[in-house]
């Protein structure tokens, strides 16, 4: 059952339409006073003040930590309450946790960026788009809270008790998506071709690495949003000096695709069951990962780029069900890309990629 503390915690969020318990007040407060005083976070002509990033860093740390105490409180609740007041309470708790999740990640990127000090647009809201009660009052303080498809999503039919934890990416993020190599089936490390990764977040992570934010459930890494501030720069970049690199590196007169194919094939005569099946579509994922730096990047037309200046690129894992955790991608990501300047986003999606097309649609 629930404590008293997660109790109280849980009437204190929901406390009254325009007042709000001790807890949820001092999440307010706190990101309030975190977005008013980023700008001594970020890189500008002369060096800020240790002292106030100390402070910074320790206001940064308790809103975090009470995000992080929100989002165990609506995964006991989601186990311990019973059925009656799950289906009445979820789907606020639910809002609430999705906003806290984009809203902490957030805050980690403003402390950890190092462009520029960040800017909040000013602009003035239609009173429908903003909802009331916290949710309402924490989505205001977001740089992107005037975009009211981001914040209308159902709760889901079957409620999950999944913990996430979202940030932005790390040094030692870079390391660990080499992870989907496919060293399970005992390929030599030549042969386990980091083209997987490299293919789907390469280019972002060597050329846009500032923009990009990790999700985690307690198996690890499921999902990523990544961006690119300035579309047009990053896509000349990327087709000039990032693709030439990656086709010195995987040439395809090396056969590096015929090595895979033979080792494979050994292990077919071994394998039982299923296995063969599942080496022919890991070979077909391989030769596409490896053919994908031959082929020439579709242009972006010119006023797509002027239009939507920014370039994003955001996916999940199939185990995560929750469209709450893809939404809370968007929303730390986008409130990053619009903390610096961006009027607009646009991604790349292939017409066959039935499941990518499927995401974003769910995002709205």
């Amino acid at each position: 059952p629930l404590t008293v503390e997660e109790v109280r915690m849980l009437v204190e969020l929901f406390y009254l339409p325009y007042r709000h318990g001790p807890q949820a007040q001092r999440l307010l407060e706190d990101l309030q006073w975190l977005r008013a005083n980023s700008p001594s976070m970020g890189v500008p002509t002369r060096s800020p003040n240790p002292s106030v990033v100390a402070q910074w860093r320790g206001r940064a740390r308790s809103f975090q930590q009470l995000c992080a105490q929100t989002c165990c409180l609506h995964s006991c609740f989601v186990r311990s309450a019973g059925q009656a007041l799950l289906y009445d309470l979820h789907p606020y708790l639910w809002d609430v946790r999705n906003l806290l999740l984009a809203a902490s990640a957030f805050v980690l990127w403003l402390g950890c960026q190092s462009i520029a000090a960040p800017l909040f647009p000013g602009e003035d809201a239609e009173p429908w788009v903003h909802r009331g009660g916290l949710f309402g009052e924490l989505q205001a303080l977001l740089p992107v809270g005037n975009s009211c498809d981001l914040f209308c999503h159902p709760p889901p039919l079957f409620p999950s008790r999944q913990l996430y934890l979202l940030r932005p990416l790390l040094p030692r993020d870079k390391v660990r998506w080499d992870l989907c190599a496919p060293s399970a089936l005992g390929l030599a490390p030549a042969q386990q071709c980091p083209a997987l990764p490299g293919r789907v977040l390469g280019s972002f992570l060597s050329l846009s690495s500032e923009y990009t934010f990790v999700l985690e459930d307690e198996n690890g890494p499921c999902g990523y949003a990544a961006g690119a501030l300035c579309a047009e720069g990053f896509l000349q970049e990327r087709d000039s000096s990032w693709l030439p690199a990656m086709q010195r590196r995987y040439p395809q007169e090396l056969g590096v695709l015929g090595q895979v194919r033979e080792r494979l094939w050994c292990w077919d005569g071994v394998g039982e069951g299923g296995f063969p099946h599942c080496v022919c579509r890991l070979q077909g994922v391989l030769e596409e990962a490896l053919l994908f730096f031959h082929t020439k990047p579709v242009s972006v037309p010119l006023p797509v780029l002027r239009r939507f200046p920014s370039l994003v690129q955001l996916d999940t894992a199939p185990r995560v069900q929750d469209v709450g955790a893809g939404c809370s991608l968007a929303v730390s990501l986008l409130s990053a890309l619009r903390a610096n300047g961006s009027r607009g986003v646009f991604c790349q999606v292939s017409a066959a990629d039935h499941r990518q097309l499927s995401f974003y649609s769910k995002l709205g």
